[in-house]
């Protein structure tokens, strides 16, 4: 648990994490450890990729050149939903 939080954190400092980030995750019986990680690291990038694309589409719709927090904001609701 406290070395998937440390590897999130050394990537993205900025980020605060819930209590039960790191449990969302399962471990296939026998599956190593440093897959595990792999995968919650691949999930986490595969998101934040996926809000980047919604809030630069929410920025395009608003016909703003920067994406703003308002932005995101949007885009985390709507990833939320699905």
């Amino acid at each position: 648990r406290g070395t998937l939080r440390k590897i999130i954190k050394k990537h993205k400092p900025h980020l605060r994490l819930a209590a039960n980030t790191d449990l969302l995750v399962r471990r296939a019986p026998g599956e190593p450890a440093a897959y595990l990680l792999l995968k919650v690291h691949l999930s986490f990038l595969l998101f934040l990729h996926r809000l980047a694309e919604e809030a630069r589409m929410n920025a395009f719709e608003n016909k703003s050149k920067i994406i703003k927090p308002e932005h995101t904001i949007a885009a985390a609701k709507v990833i939320r939903h699905f």
